[in-house]
């Protein structure tokens, strides 16, 4: 997978010693240059892994995401992790990958937790975070227009995002119980449907 393949899918073969530090270095540079956590990355994520490199298909981005999110943790480090096991085929990888979106957060944290403390009260700090504040929300939601063409969003399917946020949003329902119900769901049509193709 040393090289892009057609229509930007992935080859069989794994990446090599070199495109594995390219990983480290392309999760490394997502975790210095994101503000707002793990969804704000996911843009980053997708322009370095699927656009420009080619590494993964917009399909194989989406299914990683859906498992991230199901798998316990912090949502910006699953997601690295599932990445670098999918293209390197070992936990090694995928470690590889998970400490590279780890350690830039980790040292600047470190660096800024013995400062913060004396420059949390001046007012430019406040109104700098403020500003940051819509450029995060606009880095989560961008993403979702493309991934809901490439999820196959019609207007039959559509109400299924719609009440999935009702039910956490308005009624309060965990995710957790979203997720499980939406995969059981998806689960038993797919068998449905290679039932009736079968017949």
């Amino acid at each position: 997978m040393a090289n892009k393949h057609e229509e930007g899918h992935p080859s069989s073969k794994e990446i090599g010693a070199r495109e594995q530090l390219r990983l480290f270095g392309i999760f490394f540079r997502i975790g210095v240059g994101t503000i707002g956590g793990g969804y704000a990355m996911i843009p980053m994520m997708q322009h370095e892994i699927v656009q420009k490199e080619g590494w993964l298909s917009e399909g194989e981005f989406i299914d990683i995401m859906a498992v991230a999110q199901a798998t316990p943790g912090v949502f910006a480090v699953n997601m690295a992790g599932h990445i670098g096991y999918k293209l390197g085929g070992r936990l090694r990888v995928a470690v590889l990958a998970a400490l590279g979106n780890i350690l830039p957060s980790f040292l600047i944290i470190l660096l800024l937790a013995g400062i913060f403390r004396q420059f949390k009260e001046y007012k430019l700090v406040e109104y700098a975070f403020r500003g940051i504040r819509p450029v995060v929300v606009a880095l989560i939601a961008a993403p979702v227009f493309t991934m809901a063409r490439t999820a196959g969003l019609t207007r039959y399917t559509l109400w299924i995002p719609i009440v999935a946020a009702g039910l956490i949003y308005l009624l309060d329902v965990s995710p957790i119980y979203v997720i499980l119900v939406a995969g059981l769901s998806g689960w038993l049509y797919g068998r449905i449907s290679r039932s009736k193709d079968s017949v």
